[in-house]
């Protein structure tokens, strides 16, 4: 480049960086030069990520933007490792919540159910619906600047995956792993479908236990029965005590009135009864409460459902068929009440299961369902954990993962909905069973070719638990599989460790002979400001793409990396993305700087390898070898906290070298040098300069993509260098930096390290005492036993570039001269005389009106504090805020009477 049209280019480098110029073309050329694609050929050995597949309904939020930064973080710094890193992207066909989205869909256009469509042309509907919405995430994934391999993206319904589900399906049935029987499950009357354990959410809910009275067969008595759901009586079989409970211990065998249908129950004994519950009897009623369908089978109880599907009350119910089941509690307590058999009511909390996808009460339901036995897979799933071959990160998730693992229930898989895997279970007219992958000809009992499938789905989970091995040709021993199989890290979110990774271990194992990843990180939720989840309901959702529009896709990167810390929460506000905004303008600005000073010749010229001539010659000043040492130790912090899945260390690492150091420091240093006459100055300045702005963008390019490519391909702006494209086109082909060992140089630091001591406290003393920006100083340093003076006498330039000095005067001896600011930094003293800077008699009004300000401040805050209404009555977070007031007023005040000491001299 000419100077001329260096001049130009110069000039033209906008002042702010502007990421709608660079984003999306930034990404296209990715695209276009098929960087995110891995090859099977290669000699590189394979690091390998499958991506927790998102709902085809669902729309980018916060939590899909830190999870997928995570994993980008992962695969672009492996990518640049020298690995060949796969990143599987693809979608989930989320069987209730898809359902769900058509059905009202249809309702809204065609005042339509499904029902209307019938069973064919609804999943046809489905379809049609998936493939004009389905990918909406997947593209907003591409604005985060998601390095996925987008050639390989799968979704759970395609033709390879549908088949491994029904090949896994009849492996499991085969072997006695998969079956089908009556029990209780979890029911969502709303979406009119089973639900897994992990799919009812439990919360704390505040309702009431009802104590009914059940009137002794052929005796006026009554023995009382404490129970949360009234309408469920209608169905009790028995009554139970603990057999060891001595005030019924008489009773048992006998028989009671249930109450309402006057139907003769027996009054058994079982260890299950706890005592201290209620009154110490409970009602037995199999067909609606797990624990009583378990004592229902060691008594021989046959169990009576007294619900529909849909929640109302059945012919079982008597009176109350066809009531909604709460509108029948109520109707229940009434007629209770109106016979006298309601002995009292109290207030109760106990957790109630809710559908996790419409949030309705679940109800506990006797049905025909599919199981998973879980045990005989949970348990070398278990081992991988507890050996370490699987790495739980935080750790602390390891005895969550060994509770559920140990207490592990069967897995209802069947769910009564049209859209999903069908079940691959086909009936003749006698109701044998044929399990097969495809649709068979006859019945495998009897030979009948007149067949029927199974009309249930599969639950979601079932496809997405096969998803590390599927997504690459499974049940096909496929090139992919052989290559990416298996992975190497799970990122997820913790609320998924047993819907999805503990399946996946589990299903890895029994089907791979191999589990599928060795770590897995567990990340937190993000939550609003004040520590609440995002939700539609509460209208506190951040939308990610509006932050993107607003602050840039490294910025929204950045500041929830910044805010995050190692699986724990994020609460976020809009304001936040601000951090992140302000660091790429500080990347922008130092990258500006660094255009109005460089030429072609000191960006060939950045070299390890040169720098290290220049060392070799003693040309390096001591912030040379100061920020290069310091590099050095950014570089292995940075990479170990990043093998260590340490997020948040390895931001706060790349973040505080190239601003706190870099930045602050070392390019304010170097500014004589740039400006000065010395050419040889100025060309080791900028080398070393450029060496490690171009070297930093190495180490930023896994959390801030977009800027970081832009400035090492110099297409920041018009006329801007590009600092590495002669090293590599792309930073995705660049590789990951090394510590240089011949730039580490602790007496360089610790050199360094005292005149920023130094100077700070210099820069203190000029803010404290008010002397304006304009006037230089001189400053007197006396101590500093055992310090070798040369360290502040030889580097006076570097307290006139950073302290405002136009003197340092240093005697081991010096006596403090009157009216003058004092610090002490270490074993050195620090004088700065005031009567040339400052007006004496005005700095002394000014500070004592400040005082007297404070004084007053602190007497009405202590006052408010002090006030039992105030404190009180007022939020927690508003007396927090001014008891932090309070602290803030009280460290000014002793400053400002300090300096007042120091000019009463």
């Amino acid at each position: 480049m000419s100077a001329s049209n260096t001049e130009m280019g110069r000039a033209g480098l906008e002042k702010v960086y502007n990421p709608k110029e660079v984003e999306d073309k930034l990404y296209q050329y990715w695209l276009s030069q098929n960087y995110f694609h891995a090859r099977l050929d290669s000699t590189k050995p394979p690091y390998v990520i499958v991506i927790p597949p998102p709902n085809v309904t669902a729309q980018l939020h916060m939590g899909h933007a830190y999870d997928n930064t995570l994993q980008d973080i992962l695969i672009r710094f492996h990518k640049m490792g020298g690995y060949e890193a796969e990143w599987m992207p693809g979608t989930d066909h989320a069987g209730i919540a898809t359902q769900n989205v058509v059905e009202k869909y249809l309702t809204k256009t065609e005042k339509k159910s499904r029902h209307d469509l019938g069973r064919e042309e609804f999943v046809r509907r489905v379809w049609e619906w998936k493939e004009k919405y389905g990918s909406i995430i997947i593209e907003q994934l591409k604005k985060l600047g998601c390095a996925c391999d987008w050639q390989r993206e799968r979704f759970t319904m395609d033709e390879g995956l549908s088949q491994a589900v029904a090949e896994v399906f009849v492996r499991l049935y085969n072997k006695g792993l998969i079956y089908r029987g009556k029990y209780i499950i979890n029911w969502c009357p709303r979406c009119m479908t089973a639900l897994s354990d992990e799919e009812a959410e439990h919360k704390d809910t505040t309702g009431s236990l009802w104590y009914i009275k059940y009137q002794l067969y052929r005796s006026k008595k009554f023995i009382t029965v404490a129970t949360t759901r009234p309408e469920t009586m209608l169905g009790d079989v028995a009554v139970a005590v603990h057999p060891d409970d001595k005030r019924y211990k008489k009773l048992i065998g006998k028989t009671a009135w249930l109450p309402i249908l006057h139907r003769k129950i027996q009054i058994i004994a079982d260890e299950a009864v706890d005592p201290k519950f209620g009154t110490g009897v409970v009602k037995i009623t199999p067909a609606h409460d797990p624990n009583d369908f378990l004592m229902g089978e060691r008594h021989q109880l046959e169990p009576i459902l007294v619900m529909n599907e849909d929640g109302t009350m059945n012919a079982n119910a008597g009176p109350y068929e066809g009531l909604d089941r709460l509108d029948a509690r109520a109707k229940v307590v009434e007629q209770l009440q109106r016979e006298g058999l309601i002995e009292k009511i109290e207030p109760h909390t106990r957790p109630v299961g809710h559908c996790y996808r419409c949030d309705s009460m679940v109800e506990p339901y006797l049905s025909l369902q599919w199981f998973v036995k879980m045990k005989p897979l949970a348990e070398p799933a278990l081992a991988a954990v507890r050996n370490g071959n699987i790495k739980l990160r935080p750790g602390r998730w390891n005895k969550v993962y060994e509770h559920w693992m140990e207490n592990i229930r069967d897995w209802c898989i069947s769910r009564q909905l049209w859209w999903g895997h069908r079940i691959p279970v086909y009936y003749c007219e006698k109701n044998h069973l044929t399990a097969s992958t495809t649709a068979p000809e006859k019945c495998m009992t009897c030979g009948s070719a007149n067949l029927r499938q199974d009309p249930d789905v599969l639950d979601t989970w079932f496809s997405s638990w096969l998803w590390p091995f599927s997504t690459f040709g499974w049940p096909q021993d496929s090139p992919d599989l052989k290559y990416f199989y298996p992975g190497n890290t799970l990122v997820t979110g913790h609320e998924i460790i047993f819907f999805w990774v503990a399946r996946m271990i589990m299903a890895g194992i029994e089907f791979m002979g191999d589990i599928p990843f060795r770590n897995v990180y567990l990340h937190g939720i993000v939550r609003d400001a004040q520590g609440r989840k995002m939700s539609k309901s509460l209208g506190n959702g951040i939308d990610p793409l509006d932050m993107i529009t607003k602050y840039s896709a490294d910025a929204v990167r950045l500041s929830l990396l910044m805010l995050s810390s190692e699986g724990a929460d994020i609460n976020l506000a809009e304001n936040h993305f601000e951090i992140g905004r302000n660091f790429t303008n500080k990347i922008w600005n130092a990258y500006r700087f660094l255009m109005m000073n460089l030429d072609e010749s000191s960006v060939q010229a950045a070299t390890a390898a040169a720098i290290n001539a220049a060392r070799q010659e003693n040309r390096l000043e001591l912030a040379d070898r100061w920020i290069l040492s310091r590099y050095n130790k950014a570089v292995q912090r940075l990479t170990s906290a990043l093998g260590e899945f340490h997020f948040h260390e390895a931001i706060d690492t790349v973040y505080n070298f190239f601003w706190k150091e870099y930045c602050d420091w070392y390019l304010e240093l170097i500014k004589p040098r740039l400006y000065g006459e010395d050419a040889e100055a100025k060309k080791t300045a900028l080398v070393i300069a450029t060496f490690i702005m171009k070297n930093t963008m190495k180490l930023l390019h896994p959390f801030a993509p977009f800027i970081s490519e832009a400035i090492w391909r110099g297409e920041g702006a018009e006329g801007s260098l590009a600092l590495g494209r002669h090293e590599a086109e792309s930073l995705l082909l660049a590789a990951w930096p090394a510590p240089v060992n011949e730039f580490d140089n602790d007496r360089a630091e610790a050199e360094l390290s005292l005149l920023q001591d130094l100077i700070g406290a210099i820069r203190n003393m000029r803010g404290e005492m008010n002397i304006p920006i304009g006037k230089t100083a001189e400053v007197l340093i006396a101590g500093g036993d055992g310090q070798d003076p040369a360290i502040i006498t030889q580097h006076a330039s570097y307290f006139e570039q950073l302290a405002r000095t136009h003197s340092i005067k240093y005697d081991r001896q010096l006596a403090r001269p009157k009216l003058a600011a004092s610090a002490v930094v270490k074993d050195f003293e620090i004088y700065l005389p005031l009567a040339e800077l400052i007006d004496i008699n005005v700095e002394r009004n000014r500070l004592d009106k400040e005082r007297q300000r404070l004084e007053k401040l602190l007497e009405d805050l202590n006052r408010r504090l002090h006030s039992q209404d105030f404190v009180s009555k007022a939020p927690p977070q508003v007396v927090e805020r001014e008891r932090q007031k309070k602290i803030e007023f009280e460290m000014n005040l002793q400053k400002i009477v300090a300096n007042m000491a120091q000019l009463a001299e």
